[in-house]
């Protein structure tokens, strides 16, 4: 009698070096998923990254990091061509389950200052939008012309509150998030029918890398922890379990959804 193999399972975390992509990837990892890793990062970080890299394998998942610019084209194809090239190499069938975007790279500048040199520009605009909202769709366009996914994957993209609401600054990100959020319920209509869903995890205020860039964010996260029910901040870690839990095979009837994973934050006016 033959055994039939399982099909190895991978996640692609866009983003993977720090933060909710950093806890992401380890969270899945422990959850039984091989991880692709894409981060933008210079060498001083790169004894961080090889920690993480580390993390995972001594989890008994395979790693495999790229440092690239995730909205370089040409990059971005080359790492693929390298993903398949793994695969290949591996033997076997192997498909990505979770594809996770979460990029923090985008101008925190007003749209109107007093003076037109500490203004948003357009170019700075276009840029914050394209690399935080618009490129989880060209990632998203890759994997499905490659046939990487299959029935049961999952599609994740990372907004915040900022999405609806005003954060002092926080304008080219915040249209970058709803823009995300609206690609993310168009990719839930075209890609259900292949059994793929899609979602965007709005995450609570949390401490980051990359939210630690905002203006004023020591108020900000003072005031979201005041008026938090769970009263703490939201913690990369509390995403990544979501996220695992969200891949169960279970929830395939949700998507095109925004889901809040911030202790009721969003809810207390």
């Amino acid at each position: 009698m033959t055994t039939q193999t399982e099909p190895t399972r991978w996640a692609l975390i866009v983003g993977a070096s720090s933060g909710f992509g950093e806890a992401t990837s380890l969270e899945l990892a422990r959850s039984g998923l091989n991880v692709f890793g894409v981060h933008f990062d210079r060498r001083s970080a790169q004894e961080h990254i090889t920690g993480v890299i580390q993390e995972i394998k001594a989890a008994g998942r395979d790693a495999v990091f790229f440092n690239i610019n995730a909205a370089d084209a040409g990059k971005r194809a080359d790492a693929f061509d390298k993903m398949q090239a793994r695969w290949k190499e591996l033997g076997g069938e192997h498909y990505v389950k979770v594809f996770l975007h979460s990029v923090a790279f985008g101008s925190l500048l007003p749209y109107v200052s007093e003076h037109s040199k500490d203004q948003l520009t357009q170019a700075q605009m276009e840029m914050t939008v394209d690399v935080m909202g618009s490129n989880l769709v060209y990632w998203v366009q890759e994997l499905t012309r490659r046939k990487m996914m299959r029935s049961g994957s999952r599609i994740y993209g990372l907004t915040s509150a900022g999405g609806h609401s005003i954060i002092p600054n926080y304008g080219a990100v915040s249209a970058a998030k709803a823009v995300m959020e609206s690609h993310l319920r168009q990719l839930a209509y075209e890609l259900m029918p292949q059994g793929i869903t899609a979602n965007a995890i709005q995450a609570g205020v949390t401490v980051t890398p990359g939210s630690s860039k905002i203006p004023g964010i020591e108020k900000l996260a003072e005031f979201a922890k005041l008026r938090n029910p769970g009263g703490r901040l939201t913690t990369p870690q509390d995403v990544a379990s979501a996220i695992a839990a969200l891949m169960d095979d279970r929830t395939q009837w949700m998507t095109g959804n925004v889901i809040r994973v911030d202790g009721g934050e969003d809810i207390v006016a």
